[in-house]
């Protein structure tokens, strides 16, 4: 189970957040939005007016299932392996070749633990040699200084690690394998000796809730370039720990902290999988009087909470697409059509697209186009992906489904003028 990935998820976690400036890997596990989402040109408008163009800047790609360790949060429920009918070789090629031809994403190379490939480095230097930036989320047992050597030599740009505890027995109960927490701090000596970018990533649960404060602190003293905490999505093993969840306003009091440390630190620091830290974002912004564009905030203005479907993929080790690792819920195989087809024209992925039919209060909220809510997380406690995000406080003004509902109807009455 690599790190946590933004963007797949084999294993670990969920995907890393790669800031579109300086690169970020997702880490292994889970798909999808992970720390920072840049909404960059879903925006943009071309053709007929009103029409958006959606490219995806995240591809979180589970390589293989096979993983050297158990975590128990695991949406993917990965073990040792081997799993029958994973990609061939040239069956990645095809898919990279595909990926490039009509857009230029990160590419979140996980798990699973994607070093147990034999032809892991072949398929690394494929896709840098297509343009694409190329990242990984291992586990931290096969980093050595031979394979990272391998991993700058076939393009790879960052790395991503998971550390879930402050020490070595908090991490290793929640990776429940012996000596994880020791195998990811060589790791990172051996990625700090031959100059190779990585950032870390944390699952939070209510085990090291109260240690964050000492795990960032940690991440900084490591010489990370981020830190990327997201925040549990009951899936997989996961699901067994639904008991683990946060509380909605403990939620609310993390979201709000890593708002308060986002310029106390030296490094990006940002959460995944927590979609409504962006409404926060916003809310604390304005408090002080300030306007958040992209003049001002950068990458922060662009980004986006929930961008799977959106700007962000999961591929599985078989080929199947998914919004993200988290939401179990085929798109479309690649196996069976090119994945920019898929993209395209996936009912789920349109549907992801439509922030204003969402359900309950997301499909209403102010703030929805910048957050949009955990879909993985809406299906996991209600089975339906459209729901409301269950783990938000915010109440939205009455104005505000007012708003939405007058939107609709001049949608709906154009759409109507214009069929006849």
């Amino acid at each position: 189970m690599g790190g946590n990935t933004p963007g797949g998820n084999g294993g670990g976690g969920h995907p890393a957040g790669i800031p579109m400036t300086g690169g970020h890997p997702g880490g292994a596990g889970h798909g999808h939005g992970a720390g920072i989402h840049p909404q960059d040109d879903t925006e943009a408008k071309h053709g007929k007016p009103g029409a958006k163009v959606w490219s995806p800047r995240l591809i979180a790609w589970e390589l293989t299932r096979s993983c050297n360790l158990d975590c128990i949060h695991c949406r993917a429920a990965a073990r040792f392996g081997p799993y029958p009918n994973e990609l061939t070789t040239q069956e990645c090629y095809d898919f990279l070749d595909n990926v490039a031809s009509f857009s230029n994403p990160i590419m979140i190379m996980t798990g699973g633990e994607p070093m147990l490939r034999d032809d892991i480095w072949d398929i690394a230097a494929y896709g840098t040699k297509l343009g694409l930036r190329m990242v990984m989320a291992p586990c931290g047992f096969l980093v050595t200084e031979e394979t990272v050597q391998k991993m700058i030599d076939s393009g790879i740009q960052r790395v991503s690690f998971s550390i879930d505890g402050k020490d070595a027995e908090s991490h290793d109960n929640f990776r429940r394998v012996k000596g994880a927490f020791a195998s990811v701090m060589t790791a990172i000596e051996n990625v700090n000796k031959l100059g190779l970018d990585f950032q870390v990533n944390t699952t939070i649960t209510k085990h090291n809730l109260a240690d964050l404060p000492a795990i960032l602190d940690l991440v900084i003293s490591l010489g990370a370039k981020a830190h990327h905490p997201f925040l549990l999505v009951p899936t997989g093993r996961g699901a067994e720990l639904k008991d683990q969840e946060i509380s909605p306003e403990d939620y609310e009091k993390s979201l709000t902290w890593f708002y308060e440390m986002r310029d106390k630190v030296p490094i990006q620091f940002k959460p995944t999988c927590a979609p409504h830290y962006y409404r926060i974002f916003r809310q604390q912004e304005k408090e002080k009087g300030i306007k958040v564009t992209p003049e001002t905030h950068g990458m922060d203005a662009m980004s986006k909470g929930c961008m799977g479907g959106q700007s962000f993929a999961f591929v599985s080790n078989t080929g199947k697409v998914q919004i993200c690792g988290f939401l179990d819920t085929e798109c479309g195989d690649i196996r069976k059509e090119p994945f920019n087809h898929i993209w395209d024209n996936s009912s789920v992925f349109k549907e992801m697209r439509a922030w204003d039919d969402y359900e309950g209060r997301c499909g209403y909220c102010e703030y929805r186009s910048v957050c949009g809510g955990c879909r993985a997380r809406a299906f996991a406690f209600t089975e339906d992906y459209m729901e409301e995000e269950p783990f938000c406080t915010y109440q939205p003004p009455e104005s505000a489904k007012n708003a939405r509902d007058a939107k609709k109807a001049r949608e709906a009455a154009e759409a109507s003028s214009t069929s006849e």
